[in-house]
C-alpha cells in the first residue's frame, strides 16, 4: 500500500510537472528524482542485518518526508504551470519618426545597442511601411488596425471619434480580455483622441509627466522641448502663437531652435520621465494577477532633435552622412514633394535655407545639414537608451523572455535626401518605418518580407492567444515569425493628401484642388498614383488621375527615376496599375 501511494503521489506530480512548459520542468522532475535516491525509497531489504519490520519502519518515516515534499513541489508546479497558462504581458513601445536607421538595421556608425539587443530577440521586419507618413493618421491606423481611407484621419485636427465613434483600439480590445492597459507618453497624435489619449483605451490611469517629475528641478521644458535657460527665455515672451492653416507642411507655431545640446540628466527631458513612469509601472503591474498592456510613447528624435549632451558626445560631427542623392527624380512630378515647411519653423532654419528657388526645395547649406543629421542620432541613441531601460527591467523581474515586446516608428524621415527634410511623402525615406516584434515560442531573426503597420493589431492579438477581430484591415504577421520566408501581403501600401494650386485646378478643369496620392510598395517596386478628390472608399474613375510615378528598387534604390513612361516597363506598369485599381475596389463602401 505504501509503495502504491508514493507511486500515485510521483505520477501526480510527474503529470503536472509535464503539462507545463518551460525549463523548470525537466528541472523539477530531476529534483523529485535526486530526492527519491537521497531518501533510499525503492530500495529492498537485501542484506541479512535488516529485517522486513525495519525496513518497514524506515520506508514509512522516510515515505512522510517524501510525500510533504512531494505535495510542495506539487504546489510549485502549479503555481508555475498557471504562471504560464496567464496571457502574456504586452510591451508596447511606440517612436515618434523613427526612421529604419538603428544598427540592426545596417547602420555601422550610430550607436543603438538596446534597439540592437531586441532586434536579436525578436523578428525585424525589414521591409515594413506606415500607411500615412505623418503622426495623426498612421497612429489612427495603428491603434485601430484600420486604413485612413476608413477612419477618416488624413491631418493634424481630425479626432477620430468624431467620425467613427464606436471605432475599437487595440488597448480597447484587449479591456475585454483580460487585461489591464496603461499608457503614458504619445500613443495617439493628440488631435486624434478625445482627451489626446482616448480615454476608453485604458482601464487604468494614464500616466503624465508633471513638473516635478524632471531633472535638478528644472521643471518642464519650454514647449515640451527645451531647457537651456537662453531658449526657455524665447517661450517667456511669447506665450501666443502665431497660428495658421493648420496644414502639417507649413509652419503652424512659433517655436525655438531645431537642435539642443544640454549637460543634463535623462529625465530633464520628457522621454527620460517616461521611460521612470513607465519602469514603476512595469514594477507594480508584475505583481498582479491580470496580464497587462502597457504603452509607452517617446517624443524623440521628432524635431527639435534635442537630447543630453553624452549623447551628442557619442558622435562627431564631420563623420554625419549627408544624403547621396539631394534632387528631385527625374521625370517625377512636383506634387511629389514639399518644401520642408515644419523644419523652417524653428528660428535658426531660415538663415540656412533658400527662399528664391522655384518648386519644393530648401537647399540648406552643409554645415546646418550635418548638425541636423548629428542632432538626430544624438536623439536616437537618447531613445534608445531608455529602451534599454525598459528591457533591463523586463529582465530584472524575470520576464523579459516572456512578454510581448513591440517596437515601432510611426512613420520614416527625410534627412536631406531628394533634398527634403521631415516625412510627408510617399517615398521611401517617409514610409518605410521599423518595427521589432520579439514574443515567446517565437525564433528570432530578420524577415524581408512586406509588412504594413497595420498589421500590428492582429500580430499582437494573434501572439497573445486572443481572437483577433475579424474586420481589421491588417493581416497577422505571426507566419512570418515562424518561418521569415513566409509572405502574408503581397504590396504594402501607403498614401498622402496633397493640394494642387487653383490655378493648376482651373487648367485640368477640376472641381476641387483637393489631391491623394496612393503608393503601392512591391518587393521590387513603388507605383504611386495621385488622384484628385477621390479616396478609396469611392468608385475609381480614370478622369480623376492626375499623375503617376514607378520606382525600380533594384535598379534605382534611391529612387532617381521615375520610369512610369520608359517602355521597357510598359508591362509592368500596366499590371501594378490594374492592382492598384483592384485595391480600390475593395476597399469601396458596399
Amino acid at each position: 500500500m505504501i509503495f502504491v501511494s508514493f507511486g500515485n503521489t510521483l505520477f501526480v506530480v510527474c503529470r503536472c510537472l509535464f503539462s507545463a512548459e518551460g525549463s523548470y520542468v525537466i528541472q523539477l522532475f530531476w529534483l523529485i528524482l535526486s530526492m527519491v535516491d537521497e531518501l533510499g525509497l525503492g530500495e529492498f531489504p537485501s542484506g541479512r542485518h535488516q529485517s522486513l519490520e525495519s525496513f518497514t519502519k524506515n520506508t514509512i518515516m522516510k515515505g512522510k518526508q517524501f510525500l510533504s515534499i512531494s505535495i510542495i513541489l506539487m504546489i510549485v508546479s502549479l503555481d508555475l504551470a498557471a504562471q504560464q497558462a496567464r496571457k502574456p504581458n504586452i510591451l508596447f513601445i511606440a517612436v515618434d519618426d523613427l526612421k529604419p536607421i538603428m544598427g540592426c538595421y545596417g547602420n555601422k556608425l550610430i550607436k543603438t545597442p538596446n534597439i540592437d539587443r531586441l532586434a536579436r530577440m525578436g523578428t525585424m521586419f525589414s521591409n515594413n511601411y506606415c500607411q500615412q507618413s505623418v503622426c495623426g493618421p498612421t497612429r489612427a491606423s495603428v491603434m485601430t488596425g484600420m486604413r485612413p481611407d476608413y477612419t477618416k484621419v488624413w491631418d493634424l485636427k481630425t479626432q477620430m471619434r468624431d467620425i467613427n465613434p464606436d471605432i475599437l483600439t487595440l488597448p480597447q480590445y484587449l479591456i475585454s480580455q483580460g487585461y489591464n492597459t496603461v499608457g503614458t507618453g504619445k500613443i495617439f497624435h493628440p488631435s486624434s483622441a478625445i482627451k489626446k489619449i482616448d480615454p476608453v483605451s485604458w482601464n487604468l490611469p494614464y500616466m503624465e509627466a508633471e513638473a516635478t517629475d524632471y531633472a535638478n528641478g528644472l521643471g518642464k521644458p519650454a514647449n515640451n522641448q527645451y531647457q537651456k535657460p537662453e531658449n526657455k527665455a524665447m517661450f517667456i515672451v511669447k506665450k501666443e502663437r502665431m497660428q495658421r492653416d493648420n496644414d502639417d507642411e507649413m509652419p503652424t507655431s512659433i517655436k525655438g531652435p531645431s537642435t539642443e545640446n544640454y549637460d543634463v540628466p535623462d529625465h530633464a527631458y520628457e522621454d527620460g520621465v517616461i521611460t521612470i513612469k513607465a519602469k514603476e509601472q512595469m514594477v507594480k503591474m508584475h505583481k498582479d494577477d491580470k496580464p497587462f498592456f502597457l504603452a509607452v510613447g517617446y517624443h524623440k528624435p521628432h524635431l527639435p532633435f534635442v537630447a543630453p549632451k553624452k549623447y551628442w558626445d557619442l558622435y562627431n560631427r564631420v563623420d554625419m552622412p549627408l544624403a547621396n542623392f539631394v534632387e528631385h527624380a527625374n521625370n517625377a512630378p512636383e506634387i511629389a514633394y514639399h518644401r520642408s515647411g515644419e523644419l523652417r519653423n524653428y528660428t535658426d532654419i531660415p538663415a540656412f535655407a533658400t527662399f528664391n528657388e522655384p518648386g519644393n526645395y530648401i537647399r540648406l547649406k552643409t554645415e546646418k545639414q550635418q548638425e541636423l543629421i548629428h542632432g538626430y542620432y544624438a536623439a536616437v541613441s537618447y531613445l534608445d537608451a531608455q529602451v534599454g531601460i525598459l528591457l533591463n527591467t523586463l529582465d530584472s523581474l524575470g520576464t523579459l523572455n516572456n512578454t510581448i515586446i513591440v517596437l515601432w516608428g510611426d512613420h520614416g524621415w527625410h534627412l536631406g535626401d531628394h533634398d527634403l527634410w521631415e516625412k510627408h511623402t510617399n517615398l521611401e525615406q517617409a514610409t518605410r518605418a521599423p518595427l521589432i516584434i520579439a514574443a515567446p515560442g517565437m525564433k528570432p531573426g530578420p524577415t524581408k518580407s512586406l509588412s504594413e503597420h497595420l498589421d500590428i493589431f492582429p500580430t499582437i492579438c494573434d501572439l497573445a492567444e486572443v481572437p483577433v477581430p475579424t474586420h481589421l484591415q491588417g493581416k497577422s504577421l505571426k507566419p512570418v515569425m515562424l518561418n521569415k520566408k513566409a509572405t502574408v501581403n503581397e504590396f504594402a501600401m501607403s498614401q498622402y493628401p496633397r493640394r494642387i494650386s487653383k490655378e493648376e485646378m482651373k487648367k485640368k478643369n477640376y472641381t476641387s484642388n483637393a489631391m491623394m496620392g496612393y503608393s503601392m510598395r512591391t518587393d521590387k517596386y513603388r507605383f504611386t498614383i495621385w488622384m484628385n478628390d477621390f479616396t478609396s472608399s469611392t468608385p475609381f474613375s480614370e478622369n480623376k488621375v492626375y499623375a503617376s510615378e514607378l520606382y525600380d528598387f533594384v535598379a534605382d534604390p534611391l529612387e532617381k527615376r521615375n520610369v512610369i513612361d520608359e517602355k521597357a516597363y510598359a508591362k509592368d506598369a500596366l499590371a501594378l496599375r490594374k492592382q492598384m485599381i483592384a485595391f480600390f475596389k475593395s476597399q469601396e463602401k458596399k
